[in-house]
């Protein structure tokens, strides 16, 4: 199989698209592929570090408050669209494929004008824009959610869930002693790979009354925020991290996790049916983590917590209730078994190839 895969931006997008490629490479192993990202986010990084073939373009999503901007964002749309359409043809490839970011749009829709055939995925339960717009021109879309089949065609759209849960099946628990911890309940922070300043700030005031629980906290900060945030003496039984690689593996070793409502992380939780305290952030469009969080907890699989509400010790009695209460814990896995898609990249390889096959 010959495939072009686009995605950017976020971890979010780029490991999704990732899952995909590992599938297909585990169902075809002598598949070829070209990843088409931006020229300045995450995964002009991540990917080459995988051996994929990697080409770049300028792109930027449209800006709101200062729309003069928005005249470079045409150019570079317009420059875009001619690279893309020469990629593809000189790839020639059997399907193209989209997994969020507005670097998409170009690749996508030159795919569709020439003439082959196109698959777009949506992690989150509202999709983004640039999804919302291929729509059109797609053949084919994969959703994570139930929920997020209403924003679609209803004769391209299937329930796929996110392929990283099927990934994160596959990964191997750490060993506790990695990071310095015991044989007591684990309780996961993850604040995502930037941080999440005004959670951390929360976070940094009351680590004080989490003294003397018979837990372990293990605190991943954040890259932005952990310079800051490793000066200050917290208890010894709460841990402090800035990032970890390929986290599925402590997540495997989790009895409950504090974190934000990114779509790839929320399949994670799913899959390896850990309960959940989750804090979906405010400051996404169209609001989509809360939305995200809100199957979860629609399905008692989750508990959230809005930013706005994070006062006094609210997540330290949270916590607490939760440890102690082991029906209501019960009852949280079994609600993330029925929320579960185990096979979700095989889901997706096998539409992929149902597509491609089809005259």
């Amino acid at each position: 199989m010959k495939v072009i895969i686009s995605a950017g931006g976020t971890g979010g997008h780029i490991y999704p698209a990732l899952a995909i490629i590992n599938k297909i490479k585990e169902c075809e192993p002598n598949s070829k592929f070209l990843y088409i990202g931006t020229h300045d986010r995450m995964e002009k990084d991540i990917v080459p570090k995988y051996n994929i073939p990697f080409e770049q373009i300028e792109i930027y999503g449209f800006n709101r408050k200062k729309i003069f901007k928005n005249f470079k964002t045409i150019e570079c749309l317009i420059k875009a669209n001619k690279k893309c359409k020469k990629l593809i043809k000189d790839f020639d490839p059997d399907i193209v494929i989209g997994v969020g970011g507005y670097v998409t749009v170009p690749v996508i829709k030159s795919a569709k004008k020439l003439g082959y055939k196109t698959f777009i995925h949506e992690q989150n339960s509202v999709p983004g824009k640039a999804n919302t717009y291929l729509s059109n021109y797609a053949d084919l879309i994969g959703v994570s959610f139930n929920s997020s089949k209403n924003y679609f065609p209803k004769n391209k759209v299937v329930l796929t869930g996110n392929p990283c849960s099927e990934d994160a099946l596959k990964v191997t628990a750490c060993d506790k002693k990695e990071f310095n911890l015991s044989d007591k309940p684990l309780v996961l922070f993850v604040m995502g790979s930037l941080g999440a300043g005004k959670v951390n700030d929360f976070l940094i005031k009351t680590m004080s009354l989490f003294n003397n629980k018979n837990y372990e906290i293990l605190y991943v900060t954040g890259k932005g925020d952990y310079d800051k945030i490793k000066q200050i003496n917290f208890p010894k039984n709460i841990k402090v991290v800035p990032y970890i690689e390929k986290i599925t593996r402590v997540m495997k070793k989790t009895d409950i996790m504090v974190t934000r409502a990114g779509a790839s992380t929320l399949s994670e939780i799913i899959s390896l049916k850990i309960p959940s305290i989750i804090i979906p952030s405010p400051y996404v469009p169209n609001n989509h983590q809360y939305k995200n969080a809100l199957d979860l907890v629609k399905a008692n699989a989750g508990i959230m917590i809005e930013e706005k509400d994070l006062k006094g010790d609210i997540l330290v009695r949270t916590i607490d209730n939760l440890l102690k209460d082991k029906e209501q814990l019960n009852n949280m896995k079994k609600n993330l078994e029925k929320l579960n898609i185990e096979n979700s990249a095989t889901i997706i390889y096998d539409n992929i190839r149902k597509l491609i096959d089809r005259k």
